[in-house]
């Protein structure tokens, strides 16, 4: 299974569109959302073409292969306009390893769930790959607003390996998880 993994896209039409050329090239299976999907937030610019109406347009042409998490900046009337499910977390059982998809402004790095191998989230706008307490912690970054000079990113799962990727396809960190 192949799964694309996307957060912070604050309402970007921009890097949607640019995720959207990427998505179609990979050829995946699922598409996870770590939430804050159309709302740029009160301490956000607004983002690249903000437009989230289109946002949710493109991500609702995906409905089928969407798995969403619920971020702190997405609210009751985004998901009136999404025909897909948000959620408060999504478990998966990847190739043996227990995986935890949340935003992060709950669970993350400083505060793990219990009985997990892999925690993927969002929420701080920094891409990384660590270890902590023999939990793989894992944070996309932002696909439309990156801080603290970190590049514009998103992750890959597959065959084993957790890839955090820039916006041009290179790898700025790995990890194989089995």
């Amino acid at each position: 299974m192949k799964i694309i993994v996307i957060s912070d896209i604050h309402g970007s039409l921009f890097y949607m569109n640019k995720i959207k050329e990427i998505i179609d090239k990979s050829n995946v299976d699922k598409i996870v959302l770590l939430g804050d999907l159309y709302y740029h937030g009160p301490r956000n610019p607004l983002t690249q073409e903000y437009n989230p109406q289109q946002v949710a347009n493109i991500l609702n042409s995906y409905k089928d292969k969407i798995l969403c998490v619920r971020g702190n900046c997405d609210a009751q009337v985004d998901e009136m306009i999404s025909e897909f499910k948000f959620n408060d977390n999504v478990k998966l059982d990847i190739n043996g390893k227990r995986f935890f998809f949340t935003h992060g402004h709950k669970y993350n790095i400083d505060n793990l769930p219990d009985n997990i191998d892999v925690i993927v989230y969002g929420h701080f706008h920094t891409g990384f790959i660590k270890q902590k307490d023999n939990v793989i912690c894992v944070n996309s970054g932002s696909i439309s607003l990156p801080k603290d000079n970190t590049k514009n990113s998103y992750l890959i799962i597959d065959d084993n390996n957790i890839k955090l990727m820039d916006l041009d396809g290179n790898v700025i960190d790995r990890i194989k998880y089995n």
